[in-house]
């Protein structure tokens, strides 16, 4: 398994959200309490994506753009950058700016409802919500948690905000997604999971292959035969007691050369990298499971719980079970 799709897979999305929006400028939705990573994506007419951060630049959205926001940042998604909010949505409750109270939001969306145009107001649909008029911009929204120290590790690929051009493959999805967030059918929850999860990587995956894209040192090794080689096996079995002459005659080099290579391309030996990704899965499954810490040391390739747990402290500064109460 390559290094991309073994962090996917172990920061698998989970309590995932996605809603449809079609609203005639001007307006301006507000989100606070957001999970770690937000998918916006324009399918008609252009909308602004803002941090609440002043340090980052808002961006604008053609159609078939999409947004990836990452990190639990505040945000705002309007018609401009300059229209201020008339809704904030804190995770399922809408406040509207200048209303009273707070209006849940439910499998509809934000009540279904127009948020801008007075006496425009009607249902649009499940997950669907806005004025629905002509001229309206529509957008998706998709918003998911991600597992672990795999989900963190996943997370310092992206910066706060960044946007993916649309593309053939993005926008196939994209309109996937648009057809099934409308329908109210059984099981359409777990469709909408796995559309936004298809949405995710191959946005993912075509914003790694930018040129602006400030990918950790191992995402460009990976393209490197003998490096990318040995990055997939320590993925493959990272529990194998590899040594640094096995990994280099399976990437069909020297071990001093092989060595070298690796430390140039990835930034640190490769011993010193299996042992860091060893402790990010060895958190996960502490945090996840009810395995001892002698199994969980077994698990990513420690014969005793001890040397485990020394090292464990000293990459996340708290013992093995200390980490799982604190997780959990």
């Amino acid at each position: 398994m390559d290094v991309l799709s073994d962090l996917l897979h172990r920061a698998h999305a989970r309590n995932a959200t996605v809603r449809q929006l079609i609203q005639r400028p001007p307006w301006a939705l507000a989100f606070t309490g957001v999970p770690p990573l937000t998918v916006v994506a324009a399918l008609g007419g252009h909308a602004s994506v803002r941090l609440d951060d002043a340090g980052v630049t808002p961006v604008r959205l053609a159609p078939g753009d999409i947004a990836l926001i990452g990190g639990p940042q505040a945000h705002t998604i309007a018609d401009s950058p300059a229209t201020p909010p008339q809704a904030v949505i804190h995770g399922d409750r809408k406040h509207v700016v200048g209303g009273e109270g707070a209006a849940g939001v439910g499998a509809a969306g934000v009540g279904a409802v127009g948020v801008g145009a007075v006496g425009a107001q009607r249902s649009l649909g499940p997950r669907t919500y806005g004025d629905g008029l002509p001229g309206a911009t529509i957008m998706l929204r998709g918003a998911c948690e991600l597992r672990g120290e795999a989900g963190v590790r996943l997370l310092r690929m992206l910066p706060p905000l960044a946007v993916v051009p649309s593309g053939p493959r993005t926008r196939a999805a994209l309109d996937l997604l648009a057809t099934e967030v409308a329908r109210d059918e059984p099981g359409q929850d777990a469709v909408l999971h796995r559309l936004l999860d298809l949405v995710l990587v191959l946005a993912l995956r075509a914003w790694c292959a930018g040129p602006e894209a400030p990918l950790p040192s191992w995402h460009g090794a990976l393209a490197d035969p003998a490096v990318g080689e040995a990055l997939h096996l320590l993925h493959d079995r990272p529990a194998h007691r590899w040594t640094v002459a096995e990994l280099a005659a399976g990437a069909g080099m020297s071990r001093a050369a092989f060595a070298a290579r690796f430390r140039s391309m990835v930034g640190e030996p490769p011993l010193t990298y299996l042992t860091g990704w060893r402790m990010a899965l060895g958190a996960d499954l502490l945090s996840d499971t009810d395995a001892t810490v002698a199994a969980v040391a077994r698990e990513v390739g420690y014969e005793d719980a001890f040397a485990f747990s020394v090292a464990f402290k000293r990459a996340h500064g708290a013992s093995p079970s200390a980490w799982r109460r604190r997780t959990r």
